[in-house]
C-alpha cells in the first residue's frame, strides 16, 4: 500500500470529527420532533390545538428553511475561508442554539434557535462531506464516506434514547453540550483540507492571490450544467426517499383488514430503519466494485422497480411486504452514500463546497414542498398506493439525468 492509501492516525481522528458531528447533528434534527408536543404547549401555557398545531408547524418548518441556509453559507464559507472553520462553525451552531433553546421562554426564541440549529445541520451535511472527500486516501475514500451517511440516522436514534432519560425537554435540550465539546476539540485537532491549501496558493480566478468568486463561477462553463444536473439527481432521489419515508405507514394502514396495524406499520418502519442503515453502510464497497455512475444509476433503476412491485403488486397487506421494504430502504441508504461521492466530485476544490451545498440544499427546498403533494393525489387517484406510486416516478428523472447528462468528476473520480 503506497504511502497515499495509507489511513494514518489523523484519518481516524478526522473522520470521527466528522461522524460524532454528523450524528449529534441527527439528534438535534429529531430532538424537536419527540419534545414538541409538550414543549410548544409549555411555551404557550395553553390547550388550544389550533395554536398548538400552527406553532408546531412554524417551529418544523423554520428547521428545514435554516437547514438549507446553513448549506449555501456553510459551503461558501468552506470555499472562502477553508473548511476546517467551516466544519467547526457547523458543529458550534447547532450546539449552541440548542442549548439555548432549552433555556427560551417564549415560543418566538425557540423559533430563532431552531433555525440557527437547523443551519448547523445543513451545513455540517457539506462541509464533513468536503473534507473527508479531499482528505481521505482515494483507495478506501468511497467506504468512509458512505459509512459517514449512517450517521444521520444513527443520531435520530439517539433522539429517542435522549427523550427516554430526559423526561423534561428542557433537560434533553442540554445534549447540545456535546457537540459543543466536539467543535472545541476539533479547533485543536482538526487540520485544514491540503487539497483547499494547494488551490489556494494557485493564482486565483479574478488575479488576486487566493481570491476567488465562488458564488459566480459555480454557473460558469459546464459548472452550471453539473449544478443543474446534480440538483435534480440529488433532488429527485431525495423527493421519492422522503415521500415514501413519510407515507408508508399510511399506506400500510389501508392495507390491513383485522386490527389496529400497530405492529405492522412498526415493524415496516424498523425494516426501513435496517435496510437503510445497510445500504449506507455497504455503498463504499458497492462504487468500488461498479464505479460511482453505475451505483448510481443502479440505485435508481431498483428504486423504481421496486416502487413498482410495492405499491401495484400489494392489495392486502402480508408478510412479504417487510422483504420488499427492506431492499427498496438498502437501495435508499445506498444512494445516500453514492451521492456523498457522486456530487462532490462533480466540482474543483474551488468551488467544491459552494456547489455541493447548493445541490444538496435546492433539492431539499424542492422535497419539502413536494411531500406535501402526496396527500393531495390520494383523493385523485384513489389511494396511497396509486399515489406513492406516481411520486415515486420522480426515480426515472433522476435515472434519466444520469443516463444522458454525462458529467466527468472534477479529480480523480471513477465513473
Amino acid at each position: 500500500m503506497s504511502n497515499n492509501d495509507r489511513i494514518t492516525p489523523y484519518h481516524w481522528v478526522l473522520f470521527t470529527i466528522c461522524f460524532l458531528g454528523t450524528a449529534f447533528a441527527g439528534t438535534i434534527s429529531t430532538l424537536m420532533s419527540v419534545y414538541l408536543p409538550v414543549a410548544v404547549r409549555d411555551l404557550l401555557g395553553t390547550q388550544d390545538d389550533a395554536a398548538l398545531n400552527r406553532i408546531s408547524a412554524y417551529i418544523s418548518a423554520i428547521f428545514i428553511f435554516g437547514g438549507a441556509f446553513g448549506g449555501f453559507a456553510c459551503g461558501w464559507i468552506s470555499d472562502r475561508f477553508g473548511r476546517k472553520p467551516a466544519v467547526i462553525i457547523s458543529i458550534a451552531s447547532y450546539a449552541i442554539f440548542t442549548i439555548a433553546t432549552g433555556h427560551m421562554q417564549y415560543w418566538t426564541g425557540v423559533l430563532i434557535c431552531r433555525f440557527f440549529s437547523g443551519f448547523g445541520l445543513g451545513a455540517v451535511l457539506v462541509t464533513t462531506t468536503t473534507i473527508i472527500m479531499e482528505e481521505w486516501p482515494a483507495k478506501s475514500r468511497a467506504i468512509f464516506l458512505g459509512i459517514l451517511s449512517i450517521s444521520i440516522p444513527i443520531g435520530i436514534f439517539s433522539a429517542g434514547v435522549t427523550q427516554y432519560i430526559f423526561h423534561s425537554w428542557r433537560e434533553g435540550f442540554n445534549v447540545g453540550y456535546l457537540p459543543l465539546v466536539l467543535s472545541l476539540v476539533s479547533v485543536k485537532l482538526l487540520r485544514e483540507s491540503r487539497s483547499w491549501l494547494e488551490n489556494r496558493s494557485k493564482p486565483a480566478v479574478s488575479g488576486g492571490p487566493g481570491d476567488i468568486s465562488a458564488s459566480e463561477s459555480i454557473f460558469s462553463g459546464n459548472h452550471g450544467r453539473d449544478l443543474l444536473s446534480g440538483s435534480v439527481i440529488f433532488g429527485s432521489m431525495l423527493i421519492g426517499l422522503w415521500a415514501i419515508f413519510s407515507w408508508i405507514p399510511t399506506w400500510i394502514q389501508t392495507l390491513i383488514t383485522e386490527g389496529d396495524g400497530q405492529q405492522e406499520r412498526g415493524i415496516s418502519m424498523m425494516m426501513l430503519g435496517i435496510g437503510g442503515l445497510a445500504g449506507g453502510f455497504l455503498s463504499g464497497w458497492l462504487m468500488n466494485g461498479i464505479g460511482v455512475r453505475k451505483s448510481m444509476v443502479l440505485c435508481f433503476t431498483a428504486c423504481t422497480i421496486l416502487s413498482f412491485i410495492l405499491f401495484k403488486t400489494n392489495t392486502v397487506f402480508s408478510a412479504v411486504i417487510y422483504a420488499e421494504i427492506l431492499v427498496i430502504a438498502l437501495f435508499f441508504g445506498a444512494s445516500q452514500g453514492v451521492l456523498s461521492v457522486y456530487i462532490p466530485q462533480l466540482f474543483p476544490v474551488a468551488i467544491r463546497g459552494t456547489a455541493t451545498g447548493f445541490c444538496f440544499n435546492a433539492g431539499r427546498l424542492v422535497t419539502a414542498t413536494a411531500v406535501l403533494f402526496v396527500g393531495v393525489l390520494v383523493t385523485e387517484l384513489g389511494g396511497y398506493g396509486n399515489s406513492l406510486f406516481v411520486f415515486s416516478m420522480v426515480f426515472l428523472i433522476g435515472l434519466f439525468t444520469l443516463l444522458f447528462t454525462t458529467p466527468k468528476p472534477a479529480e480523480n473520480g471513477t465513473y
